[in-house]
Parts: C-alpha cells; sequence; structure tokens
C-alpha cells in the first residue's frame, strides 16, 4: 500500500482509537458486556461516525479487545504510613525497595488524602465511597463497643464481586467490634469470599499473634509476624483460587502500627539508629506490658517497614512469576497518617513516623494527619514514573476502581467519591470540596478544604482555625479573622456538608431507631 494512502487511513482511524480509550466514549449501558461484545459495539460506533474501512476496524478491534477485559485488582492498605515513610517519598533513611519500585512503574500521587485521621473510619471511607461520617464511623472501634459497618452499606467487594471477580480480603478489616459476632457483619458478609486477618491491635504484637481469625473462627496463635503470615495467605489464595474470573485481593497490613516487633536480620539492618538490646514480649499475653515497651530510638520503626515492604515485595514477585502482573492494577495506600515521635498513648512508644514536615499526625486532622503516599500502577495505562498533584481522596478509589472493574457504582445513596481515572493518563479533575469529621485528640473535630483554604471547626461546627494551604502549607498561619470572606464561604459550605450528613438516610440515628436493614 502506498505509504501516504496509509497514512491518510491510518490517522483518522488512530484519532479515533484515542476517542475509544476515554472514559464514557461509547453507548451508554447498564448491561454487562464481555470485552469483545462492549468493544464491538464501540467499533460499530466508531464505524457509524467515521465510515473508515472495515479491516482497519478489524485490525482495531482485535488490539483493543485484550485491554477491555477486566483487569485484576490488588488493593494494598498499610496501617499509619507517614507522607515521609518511604524512600520514594524523599526519607533519607528508609529502603523500601518494593514500594518505590511501584511507583517507579507507575503513578505517585502527591497531593493525596486518607478519608479520616484514623483507621476504622478511614477504612469505611475506603471500601465504601462515602464520607465516614455518613456511615456512623467518626471514631477508630473499640472492643465490643458494638460498632459495625452496616448491612445497608455496599462495599467495593460486593460491586466488584457482582461483577464477576473472585474477592478476598486479608489483614486488618476493624470495621466492627467482634470477629466472631454472628449479629455483625464480617467481610465474608460484605463481599468478601475468603477472610483472613485481625481487627483493630494485633496482640500482643505483630509477632505470633494470637488474634488471627480465619472467616468468623479465632485461629491459635500463629507463628511468624503478620507481614509475612499475610503475605504467605495472599499467595496462597491466589494459587488455590483457580484463574477463570478476575481477582480483588484488599491486602491490608498491620505495620507499621505499634506496637511491634521485627525478625533480627531487619532490626540490624537500623541497628545505628536503636539505642540498646532490643528485647521481645513473651508469648501469651493479651496486651505487651507497659514496662516492657522502652523508648529505644527509630530503629526499629525503620525495620517495621522494611520488613513490610520486604513482605509485599513477595506478592507483587508472585505476580510477576506467574505473569499476572500485566493484567492486575496495584493501588498502595496507608490508612491515616503516621504515629510521631510526640507519642499520645502509651503503645506508642518506638514510632517514629515521618509526616514530610507537615503539621499534625494520625489522631488529628492537619495536614500531616490526612495526607499519606500512594502509588497506582496500572500496565497500558500509567506512565512509569509519572506523579500527579491533583487533589485526591480516598473515597475515590471506590468510583475508580469500580468502574475499572465494571462494577456498578450505587445510585441509590450519596456517593462523596469521584472517578479519577484521567489523573492516570497525566489528566487533571475539577474543582471541588473535601470534607473529614473525626473524633480527634483535639477540639478541633471537622474539616474541609476548597481550592487553596482549609477550614477547621471544632465541636460545636463553629470555624476555628482557616489556613491557605498555598501560601502556608505547615498550616502555621490562622486566618480566621484576616479572612472573614473566606471563612464565611468555607463555613457555608461545611454546613451544608454536615446538613447533608444528618439527613442520610443510611446513616445510624443514636438514640433512635436506625434506618440500617439489620
Amino acid at each position: 500500500m502506498n505509504k501516504n494512502l496509509w497514512r491518510t487511513l491510518q490517522m483518522p482511524v488512530l484519532d479515533d482509537l484515542q476517542q475509544l480509550r476515554r472514559p464514557g466514549f461509547g453507548p451508554k449501558t447498564s448491561t454487562r458486556r464481555s470485552g469483545i461484545s462492549r468493544i464491538s459495539i464501540w467499533v460499530s460506533a466508531l464505524f457509524e461516525r467515521s465510515g473508515h474501512c472495515a479491516f482497519l476496524l478489524i485490525v482495531l478491534l482485535t488490539g483493543c479487545a485484550r485491554a477491555d477485559e477486566q483487569p485484576n485488582i490488588l488493593l494494598i492498605y498499610v496501617d499509619d504510613l507517614g507522607l515521609g515513610d518511604l524512600g520514594s517519598y524523599g526519607h533519607p533513611v528508609l529502603q523500601t525497595p518494593n514500594i518505590d519500585a511501584l511507583a517507579a512503574g507507575g503513578l505517585k500521587l502527591t497531593n493525596y488524602y486518607a478519608p479520616s485521621a484514623l483507621c476504622s473510619p478511614s477504612r469505611a471511607g475506603l471500601l465504601t465511597g462515602r464520607l465516614p461520617y455518613r456511615t456512623g464511623i467518626k471514631s477508630w472501634i473499640p472492643e465490643d463497643s458494638g460498632v459495625y459497618l452496616r448491612d445497608a452499606e455496599i462495599t467495593l467487594a460486593e460491586v466488584l464481586k457482582d461483577a464477576g471477580y473472585d474477592t478476598a480480603h486479608i489483614g486488618k478489616w476493624h470495621l466492627n467490634s467482634d470477629l466472631a459476632s454472628t449479629t455483625q457483619p464480617q467481610p465474608t458478609d460484605q463481599g468478601f469470599d475468603y477472610y483472613y486477618g485481625h481487627n483493630a491491635f494485633q496482640l500482643p504484637t505483630n509477632r505470633n499473634p494470637t488474634n488471627i481469625y480465619r472467616g468468623r473462627t479465632l485461629l491459635p496463635m500463629q507463628e511468624g509476624y503478620t507481614a509475612d503470615l499475610y503475605a504467605d495467605e495472599a499467595i496462597q489464595w491466589l494459587e488455590e483460587r483457580g484463574d477463570d474470573a478476575p481477582f480483588f485481593l484488599y491486602l491490608s497490613m498491620a505495620e507499621p502500627h505499634t506496637s511491634i516487633e521485627n525478625p533480627p536480620e531487619y532490626n540490624a539492618m537500623y541497628a545505628e539508629f536503636t539505642a540498646g538490646e532490643v528485647v521481645g514480649i513473651p508469648n501469651g499475653l493479651k496486651e505487651p506490658p507497659k514496662d516492657m515497651l522502652i523508648p529505644r530510638g527509630p530503629g526499629e520503626y525503620y525495620a517495621n517497614i522494611t520488613y513490610m515492604d520486604a513482605q509485599l515485595g513477595r506478592v507483587i514477585d508472585w505476580l510477576d512469576e506467574n505473569d499476572v502482573a500485566k493484567d492486575t492494577v496495584i493501588v498502595f495506600s496507608s490508612d491515616n497518617g503516621p504515629v510521631t515521635s510526640d507519642w499520645i498513648n502509651w503503645w506508642e512508644v518506638n514510632a517514629y513516623g515521618s509526616t514530610n514536615g507537615y503539621r499534625g499526625r494520625k489522631h488529628f486532622l492537619y495536614e500531616g494527619g490526612l495526607r499519606v503516599p500512594t502509588v497506582i500502577r496500572y500496565p497500558g495505562v500509567t506512565t512509569a514514573a509519572s506523579e500527579s498533584g491533583e487533589m485526591v481522596v480516598g473515597m475515590d478509589l471506590f468510583v475508580t476502581l469500580a468502574n475499572i472493574g465494571g462494577g456498578k457504582v450505587p445510585d441509590d445513596r450519596a456517593i462523596d467519591g469521584i472517578d479519577v481515572q484521567t489523573i492516570l493518563e497525566g489528566g487533571s479533575l475539577p474543582n471541588r470540596s473535601i470534607f473529614w469529621a473525626l473524633d480527634s485528640k483535639s477540639e478541633l473535630e471537622f474539616a474541609i478544604r476548597d481550592g487553596d483554604w482549609k477550614l477547621l471547626l471544632d465541636r460545636t461546627q463553629a470555624p476555628r482555625e482557616l489556613y491557605n494551604l498555598i501560601d502556608d502549607p505547615l498550616e502555621f498561619f490562622n486566618l480566621l479573622e484576616a479572612e472573614a470572606e473566606v471563612t464565611e464561604r468555607l463555613n457555608k459550605k461545611a454546613q451544608v456538608y454536615l446538613a447533608d450528613i444528618a439527613n442520610d438516610p443510611l446513616r445510624p440515628r443514636l438514640g433512635a431507631e436506625s434506618t440500617y436493614e439489620e
């Protein structure tokens, strides 16, 4: 074929191919279709639009069929990892080669916010796409408190399971107060085919834990450390599930939540940062004794993160070795900001998390409690070693992963996340506001970010602090009175959020009959 003629035919088709790749292109339909059938509809639409030759359309169909298949999804959620706790996010000491390799091979988010500055509400927001306060979860869930994520909430696992995925949750759940309960929903009641893990703390530490469940069954003491136990379980589930369906694996690691212990070889890597002998906690205790948690410097904390990284590397290596990685979206994130060296609770001894200089930490609505490292690798979509400074929040992962997997995002309730697939290829997001509610260690329990500005409100819902995060990213200068018009504007938006949440039909009502379906 004449080269000029080929270019004449080729270029319009390539333009249309770019249209095909854009989210939302093609016929609108709620009926789920296989990759080939959905592409054939799109190709028909292309043919009607362009009239290009059938030969080129067949080539287009063949080349795109693979891209339209449902990818596997590995969602890694770690516990209390700070924004600065990875080599790829600038830590000068920590060795995290496997997570850093994910960042080098995918997209690093530099302006990502957790749904909350605490574990349970963060996980509620991640898995439902809804503000955690809507679900009735504003704080961490204590044992036997009777607080739990209700049946009426629809999780990402349920959405993807309905779309044909095999689903498993391995690791920390912490969305109820009793993993053995028959009245509180368990992971296997909320979309997961399989569950192995713990609830709040790993007891007595992450070495030889005694509070690991498989389904609703409490297991005897598990020999090893939670990171290798969870990596082993993840690999075993992947090997045994078969390959007829795509998988969704929610791997929620215990590390680096305190109290921590590590294999000796990892402690040895950071011996220069450890003062004194590392003494292990005896087995068989309900919790670590306070007198055995002795400050020894950051070495054990660093070792814990490097150890976790190595175990995550084993899971990622399995994907590579079994030719699965090329068909797998991997998302790595943390539930909230870190425990820094200003310990609040007795069990936080020897945590030395880094917020990369931002104010605050876990338990607080300042940037250090909310901004966390997040990486997305989507083969064929994300560009290696790319970065995005677009503002993303954890609830967005629910919508984005549901859409990537071909699932149906619920339309019968408020969903606060948005689809952020556009940033995976270097695009931008619309301007919007983000709202948080938290049972905080301070009197500041609500926050809203809108554009450059962030307003914090106290537990009476009154404005208390206002910051311009562009001029003052470390939140030093309170402009509440100096910028009265901005304060009023953001406060009005915050009050709209609060009123909307208060009237959410799915939100549990304290002291009144819940509208949840029990």
